[in-house]
């Protein structure tokens, strides 16, 4: 006897699904920040955190255009590469993959994990509770932020 499907979207439903590894994000996260750079500028822009070689973001560069995630344009000798997708897209992705693959396809597991883990800082509840109001149906009562001792 097979599951039901979820009621919701899953990351699969998803038509632009996008996965993208540690050093293709931050590739992509320069590429999003400059509009558009060569090999050597992403390559100057992590050299710090990454340490890699120029060669290592040249590759990376053209696998990510095989992927379709990069495209490049040519001026004099150099190539100039713009991303494709946007980072909202990326983030639909691959946050749709990790609740499809460690919460069985359940967004609300997901958010429960986070509260009970004690990871957010009453700043971020209290933001997330004003994003659910706003999303959420009209309630009989809004949310209301957890009471805090002083």
């Amino acid at each position: 006897m097979s599951e039901a499907p979820p009621p919701w979207p899953t990351a699969k439903d998803m038509s632009n699904r996008h996965q993208l590894g540690d050093l293709q994000l931050a590739i992509m996260r320069v590429l999003w920040s400059q509009g558009e750079a060569t090999a050597s500028a992403v390559h100057a822009a992590l050299l710090e955190e990454r340490g890699l070689a120029p060669t290592t973001i040249a590759t990376m560069l053209r696998k990510m255009e095989d992927k379709g995630v990069v495209v490049h344009r040519t001026h004099g000798r150099q190539f100039i590469y713009k991303a494709t997708i946007a980072e909202a897209d990326v983030q639909v992705g691959m946050v749709g993959d990790l609740v499809d693959r460690l919460f069985r396809g359940n967004p609300t597991a997901l958010v429960n994990h986070m509260l009970d883990a004690g990871n957010l800082n009453p700043q971020e509840l209290s933001e997330l509770l004003e994003m659910l109001n706003r999303k959420a149906p009209p309630l009989a009562t809004p949310l209301s932020r957890p009471h805090t001792q002083e």
